[in-house]
């Protein structure tokens, strides 16, 4: 989906995960710093106690962002309403394993509040415009796998693929939880920069502050900043209890533990379950643990 754009600057923010707490302090900085509008990557919902919060406030944006509000799709995004649905695109034996209490938690929570399909019509991705400059392409993923992380680790040949023989001078991607911004030369001379949001509501990189993108169209181009911004957690973490979605399993304890240390906990645990074979469980999960110590549970960097 293009957008032509006149000179500018916008808000890029993902990986919210339900955490208003962390959308609240992100939102209130980007005002502060002059943005007109927001650019929302994906996973804006799941993990956290917010996701209906969090959706809410998106979709009623404060009147300080007089450009309004764009979306793409993220993973998680579609994830709940393929569970609602039972989807045939799911495993079956996900709907039955305890592990998955906290998705299907959340996914009853949007249904209940009438957001669930609000997802639904979210392209995979969006195209900036501006005369005279190459595109800018943002997209959780990429456009076409929403699980597809971009940084400075992708590899050359799949950036200049991305960048469509020069067409997209930047590109935006979001979902693994830590922000990046890396320059590739490609064959050809091509300059493309490759720039990761990081988490709003999940950061994985030891540090708790929430992480966006400010990207500002000036006449001499875009220009891009990576902000990082503090806010207090413990809020979030007593909702994890009072909502009731701590009791819902494994899965939830993980979310919760990832917020306290803002590092990656469950995709580790996921691969490494998959790899021996072994159910996902508190057993296994304390097992992963023994294996695997610091710096998994290490205490993050004090909030700044």
């Amino acid at each position: 989906m293009p957008i032509e754009c006149p000179l500018m600057r916008l808000a890029v923010l993902a990986d919210i995960h339900g955490n208003a707490d962390a959308l609240r302090a992100v939102l209130n900085d980007a005002r502060q710093q002059g943005a007109e509008g927001l650019i929302v990557n994906g996973d804006v919902v799941n993990r956290g106690p917010d996701s209906v919060e969090a959706l809410e406030l998106l979709l009623n944006p404060p009147a300080a962002f007089p450009l309004g509000v764009q979306f793409t799709l993220g993973n998680h995004d579609d994830l709940l309403r393929l569970w609602q649905a039972r989807s045939s695109n799911l495993p079956a034996d996900w709907f039955t394993d305890p592990f998955w209490g906290a998705t299907a938690w959340s996914a009853e929570q949007l249904e209940r509040a009438g957001l669930l399909h609000t997802p639904a019509d979210w392209p995979m991705s969006l195209t900036l415009q501006a005369p005279g400059f190459p595109d800018v392409l943002i997209s959780h993923g990429t456009p076409t796998e929403y699980r597809e992380g971009l940084s400075e680790r992708t590899a050359p040949e799949r950036v200049a693929e991305l960048s469509d023989g020069g067409r997209y001078g930047i590109l935006i991607g979001s979902h693994i939880h830590r922000q990046a911004d890396a320059g590739f030369v490609l064959q050809g001379g091509q300059n493309v920069r490759v720039l990761n949001t990081g988490a709003v509501g999940a950061p994985a990189d030891g540090d708790p502050r929430a992480g966006y993108l400010l990207l500002t169209l000036k006449t001499q181009g875009w220009q891009t900043g990576l902000r990082r911004v503090p806010y207090d957690r413990a809020g979030i973490l007593r909702r994890f209890e009072s909502s009731g979605l701590l009791g819902m399993g494994l899965s939830a304890q993980i979310f919760r533990d990832e917020l306290i240390t803002a590092r990656s906990l469950y995709t580790p645990f996921w691969m490494w379950t998959e790899t021996q074979q072994l159910p996902r469980t508190a057993a296994t999960w304390a097992a992963f643990l023994h294996q695997h110590p610091a710096p998994i549970l290490r205490p993050t960097v004090s909030e700044l």
